[in-house]
């Protein structure tokens, strides 16, 4: 094999292993999420809990109650101290609830900080709605500043009899790199 034919091969194989990370790349970026979120919407796995809900008229029922246990956790990159006001409480299905979460940024700079939710069991989550959450929007906090983050929710009365606990946890990533300082300032930081 000539010193021609192994240079053209390797420009061959480079340019094909380039169009590969590029389909990797677009696959990861623009195909998983829908697919994965449509995936957990029709097995009800991951415990996802949807958007904010709006509540009418919803009759309590005060002849159970549903313990709600209450989990925080950072992603390994994010510093801020954050965890639940409670460690659980016991609601009445129909029943409108508040909790507080609490959020410290002991860094020397301003952070934006996103919590991702999950619900288990996994078939509870249609049934656990928030109508007030934190984990709608980014959550700036300056440089040593404490926060109080609230959730508002409802678990439905049309939870199945055998769930008896519900454990909402929260993940809280630092997302500031994704904010300009332009952004940072318009969010209040």
């Amino acid at each position: 094999m000539s010193q021609q034919q192994i240079q053209t091969d390797t420009k061959r194989l480079s340019l094909k292993l380039g169009g590969v990370v590029v389909v990797m790349f677009v696959f990861a970026i623009w195909v998983m999420p829908p697919l994965y979120n449509l995936f957990c919407e029709v097995t009800g796995l991951n415990g996802k809990t949807g958007d904010k809900y709006e509540a009418v008229d919803i009759a309590v029922d005060t002849s159970r109650t549903v313990t709600v246990q209450f989990l925080a956790t950072n992603n390994e990159s994010m510093p801020w101290r954050f965890r639940p006001e409670l460690a659980s409480i016991e609601v009445h299905p129909g029943q409108e609830m508040e909790i507080n979460y609490i959020a410290s940024n002991p860094t020397a700079r301003d952070m934006v900080g996103q919590a991702i939710p999950s619900v288990v069991p996994f078939k509870a989550a249609e049934y656990f709605h928030k109508t007030e959450c934190f984990c709608f929007n980014q959550q700036p906090l300056k440089s040593g500043a404490t926060a109080k983050l609230p959730l508002r929710f409802i678990v439905d009365q049309d939870i199945p009899a055998q769930v008896h606990t519900i454990t909402l946890s929260y993940t809280i990533f630092d997302v500031s790199d994704k904010f300009s300082d332009v952004a940072l300032v318009a969010i209040g930081l």
